[in-house]
């Protein structure tokens, strides 16, 4: 291996762990007021132990963001490319698993007994909502699948699949911008400078919206919506990026906005994953991580099995004629 294509690989890792690493960590902080992980683990202790669960979660239980990216990777893997009734069937037998979480909107497409091709559809026709974080939050695996395909494929991809629980195409724009940064990033180019290019690509209807929030001077104080929403979910990791020297810094600062601190610190953990790679990630929040997957028995992978996942991920180069 080359040192370039070490460099890709350890970025890769640092994606799909990251993310992992950022939804177990902001898990118990969920639906709860800002500055609370600061207030518990001030700067300055000697290698505080954050990773001490709480809120139904034991310390580095990752929830349904990283279980469903895993079952996003086991489908890609499997059947060696993008099959969305594939993935569709793994997200219903998960979801009659009885995972500890699961999004409302989510479990309502999953349980509703449509198609795969109509069911998210059908709920966003009835029910008017259907941009929420829950295809954005789950992106980090396909992310870097995809990323060797291109910035066209990528973001189709990111859409179809996105598409399959959120018929409102604001989540879809969303995680295709959140797919387009990782490869950005897994390339070693600077996502937050490509960012003014990645927004040309969105769908017309939605640049406008996505260019003002992903603005250099854009802070989650002026969010108009709920962090569980797509906009300012992928917004303030954008903004938790910019704003920090690092990954531990990424994350502290997406926890301590509050609110869903679990998927919004999944979202910062997976870009800033991919921006400083596996090595930036401390050891104390890698060692407790292990992700449950409901639905498979008794699985769960741990550390060591989700850098061989991201390694696996990392290593296919889908074509474009398998999406």
């Amino acid at each position: 291996m080359t040192h370039s294509e070490g460099r890709r690989t350890a970025r890769a890792i640092g994606a799909v762990v990251g993310a992992a690493v950022g939804d177990a960590l902001g898990a118990p902080f969920e639906f709860g007021p800002a500055g609370v992980f600061s207030a518990r683990y001030p700067l300055g202790e000697p290698q505080p132990d954050e990773m001490r669960g709480g809120g139904g979660w034991d310390p580095g239980e990752a929830t349904d963001d990283t279980q469903m990216a895993v079952l996003v990777a086991d489908s890609l893997l499997g059947r060696g490319g993008l099959d969305p009734s594939d993935v569709f069937e793994r997200f219903q037998r998960w979801a009659a698993g009885e995972p500890k979480d699961i999004g409302l909107q989510t479990e309502a497409v999953l349980t509703s007994g449509d198609p795969w091709d109509s069911a998210a559809g059908r709920h966003f026709w009835i029910t008017g909502h259907a941009a929420g974080n829950g295809s954005l939050m789950r992106a980090s695996t396909s992310a870097v699948y995809f990323a060797p395909a291109g910035r066209e494929a990528t973001m189709d991809a990111a859409r179809r699949i996105a598409a399959l629980t959120h018929g409102d195409r604001a989540a879809w724009e969303g995680t295709a911008v959140f797919h387009e940064l990782i490869r950005l990033a897994l390339a070693g180019q600077d996502p937050l400078a490509a960012l003014p290019d990645v927004v040309a690509q969105i769908h017309p209807d939605h640049r406008d919206r996505y260019a003002a929030i992903l603005a250099p001077d854009w802070h989650p104080s002026m969010a108009t919506e709920f962090n569980g929403a797509v906009w300012p979910c992928l917004a303030s990791a954008v903004w938790a990026l910019r704003t920090t020297p690092d990954y531990p810094s990424a994350l502290r600062a997406a926890i301590d906005l509050g609110g869903d601190t679990d998927t919004v610190a999944a979202v910062t953990g997976g870009l800033a994953g991919a921006v400083y790679g596996i090595g930036a990630i401390p050891a104390r929040w890698t060692a407790p991580l292990h992700v449950p997957v409901p639905g498979w028995g008794d699985r769960v992978l741990r550390y060591p099995d989700l850098v061989a996942l991201a390694e696996e991920l990392a290593a296919s180069l889908p074509g474009v004629g398998r999406l």
